[in-house]
């Protein structure tokens, strides 16, 4: 069996383990680059995803804590709409992707790692983005660390907004 290298790991696995909701936590924290908050708006907010399915897969969640999209306001519905438009531009400024694949896993049968907490996911996409790493070895290969990705996200941010 081949083993993969990934130093940058330990971090992960030696933290201690968070309590409470992590799309609560985050905003909390006070400190967007560690949490890689990219933007605040008044009702939701843009984060890099920790765990990506591919590089520059960004979420979209409100600051509430709110399982059910039904039970969005108005302006918050609208809000995050608009946050998945940024997104999308973000991504396409600083990474120029084929496609998109856009959505939320409502509820945990429907896949959601964290039902109670409503997000979309915006997950870029390229012409041969899939590779046997996932399908062989149930690893995902992600070119970049998040923090570059996050510091590149940054600069263009100041160009769009």
């Amino acid at each position: 069996m081949e083993n993969i290298w990934a130093p940058w790991r330990i971090d992960f696995i030696m933290q201690a383990k968070q309590t409470g909701c992590f799309l609560c936590n985050k905003p909390e924290e006070n400190d967007d680059e560690k949490a890689l908050i990219l933007y605040r708006g008044t009702y939701n907010y843009i984060l890099l995803n920790a765990y990506p399915y591919n590089p520059g897969h960004l979420l979209v969640a409100p600051f509430r804590h709110i399982g059910n999209i039904n039970d969005l306001t108005t302006l918050e519905a609208n809000e995050h709409f608009a946050l998945i438009q940024l997104a999308v531009k973000l991504i396409d400024l600083t990474m120029q992707p084929s496609a998109y694949n856009t959505g939320m896993n409502l509820g945990k049968i429907a896949g959601a790692g964290v039902a109670d907490h409503i997000h979309s996911h915006i997950v870029p996409r390229w012409q041969g983005d899939t590779n046997f790493m996932p399908v062989i070895a149930d690893t995902k290969v992600l070119p970049e660390a998040l923090e570059k990705t996050y510091l590149r996200f940054k600069e263009q941010l100041k160009n769009i907004c």
